[in-house]
């Protein structure tokens, strides 16, 4: 073995340590959820944002917190509501005196954090969604002209009610891009309810404790990216993201797609699809990417880029069904050694 393969060897191992860590101490607030912090942390190493759906009462605002916590992170919290303005939440400007002089000094809102959670998102209206834009596209916002950086790491993650719960907004499509994973909060099983119930309504348990910082979270970060990907498996992504269209130029159409699809993804879908199944195979614990951390990650990167038709919500579809459609009609294609090599 090189000296580089043995540097990425042990730089791995040290995230697997480090991930078993947060797993433990979050473990002593949640109960069950393993599906949905691993999302979490696999898009927080791709560098991306998650947006987090269920009904109220999962503990999807507790989730995000003591993940935060035992990442040794600045954590913000903004509660969307109807009546909430750009302003509160990139910041604005506040006119005071200094020395018999007026001027202007830049009151930074709850955006500037490490991890933000943007609570009930689709409760505000589209206008005050949208000044989320820049913040996760390019990490910095602008007010009155001047721009305003980000500390890296800079997260996002949004929970949203279901679009069919009274006085929800949907969300831009533009916005909804700029997630890189959507997952499913679902509700507990009976045993998990008897443990939830069981902690919560007895003496108080100790919140996490923070067992990775900062400058090692960034290297994990870096990590990520110089995981090998084969041009096979690129090819694989980027075909299943080619099929979820109507009409993909040069290929089969995917029969659930041409029926229930208006607008298949984005470039940022197979962009999406890459990154986490980066990040999800160093949390296996290898160095390098295969079909299957392509496909386990494809319905968290690809639910929300759909936009379906008006038969897709006759017939009740549900995006999932559609990205399986695809997942059934691509063939994998192994990727030759020779290849891996030279990744």
């Amino acid at each position: 073995m090189t000296s580089t393969a043995q540097d990425a060897a042990a730089d791995a191992a040290r995230l697997r340590e480090a991930v078993q860590a947060i797993r433990r101490e979050t473990s002593r607030i949640i109960v069950g959820q393993d599906r949905v912090l691993e999302q979490m942390l696999i898009a927080l190493l791709a560098g991306g944002h998650v947006l987090l759906e269920g009904v109220p009462g999962l503990a999807k605002t507790l989730m995000v917190r003591s993940l935060a916590r035992a990442l040794n992170l600045t954590f913000s919290r903004i509660q969307f509501t109807p009546d909430l303005m750009p302003a509160d939440i990139t910041g604005t400007n506040i006119l005071e005196e200094d020395g018999g002089r007026r001027r202007f000094r830049f009151e930074r809102g709850p955006v500037f954090g490490h991890m933000v959670l943007a609570d009930e998102i689709n409760r505000a209206t589209p206008k005050t969604q949208s000044a989320l834009l820049e913040a996760m596209q390019e990490c910095g916002v602008t007010v009155a002209g001047q721009r305003y950086e980000l500390e890296d790491p800079f997260m996002v993650l949004a929970t949203q009610n279901p679009i069919e719960m009274e006085g929800t907004y949907p969300l831009p499509e533009a916005q909804l891009d700029r997630f890189l994973l959507k997952v499913a909060v679902t509700a507990p099983d009976v045993d998990e309810l008897v443990e939830v119930v069981r902690r919560t309504t007895g003496v108080e348990p100790e919140l996490p404790r923070p067992v990775v910082d900062r400058e090692a979270l960034l290297s994990f970060k870096r990590l990520v990216r110089e995981v090998p990907v084969a041009t096979a498996l690129v090819r694989y992504a980027a075909a299943l993201v080619h099929r979820l269209h109507p009409e993909p130029a040069g290929a089969r159409p995917v029969e659930a797609v041409t029926r229930y699809v208006r607008y298949g993804p984005s470039p940022r879908g197979a962009q999406a699809l890459v990154l986490a199944a980066k990040a999800r195979a160093l949390l296996s614990g290898r160095h390098h990417v295969s079909h299957e951390d392509i496909r386990a990650v494809a319905h968290a990167a690809l639910r929300h880029r759909l936009l379906l038709n008006f038969d897709a919500e006759a017939d009740r579809v549900h995006p999932d069904r559609i990205v399986d459609a695809a997942l059934d009609e691509v063939p994998e294609v192994p990727p030759e050694v020779s290849e891996l090599l030279e990744e």
